[in-house]
């Protein structure tokens, strides 16, 4: 965890992700990368020179069988408010517009969401979990379907809803070189 901490901080402080006084909402869905950016920035925001504060937010898409409980309680262990958002999403997507490829559709519904729940709780600015490798998938991805070269960003301001997405787990890798080999040959 210190490594990520590490990590993390420059990241923060290369794109200048936090400023003092803000309050910042980790997007978690439960996979690593989000509850590792959650835990992270709430390690980070206790020796940080600019405080700032941690708030989990959570889509619930409606999806049958689905514990929360997990999620709140690492939230209750790391003293981070838990906000739980319900949505329809899940029944929109899967019974009654049945889609065969709901991908596009769901992100944008989750995007739509999250960014609603944000307006409404007074925050402006989201931690996402994406990371570097996240960054290179991206980067393929739209060269092979869209063909264009075209990524996300570290920081986005959205200015249709006034939020700031951050990705503070983003840091690419260190390039270690070799002085003997510093022209050739850089060692990742």
């Amino acid at each position: 965890m210190r490594q990520i901490v590490s990590q993390m901080r420059r990241c923060v402080e290369d794109y200048r992700m936090i400023e003092s006084g803000d309050r910042v909402a980790v997007g978690v869905s439960g996979g690593k990368d989000s509850v590792v950016t959650l835990a992270a920035l709430a390690k980070l925001r206790e020796f940080y020179p600019k405080h700032f504060t941690v708030e989990c937010v959570t889509l619930d898409m409606g999806t049958p069988g689905m514990d929360f409980s997990p999620i709140q309680e690492l939230c209750q262990r790391l003293e981070v408010p838990f906000h739980l958002i319900p949505s329809q999403i899940h029944q929109v997507i899967f019974e009654h517009r049945k889609e065969k490829n709901p991908c596009s559709l769901c992100a944008k519904m989750r995007r739509g969401a999250i960014h609603n729940a944000l307006q409404d709780l007074g925050i402006t600015k989201i931690a996402l979990g994406h990371h570097w490798d996240d960054a290179i998938e991206t980067f393929f991805m739209s060269l092979i379907f869209e063909g264009r070269l075209n990524c996300f960003q570290p920081v986005t301001y959205l200015d249709r809803t006034g939020i700031t997405q951050i990705r503070p787990i983003y840091t690419p890798p260190r390039v270690r070189c070799e002085a003997r080999w510093r022209a050739t040959v850089c060692l990742w």
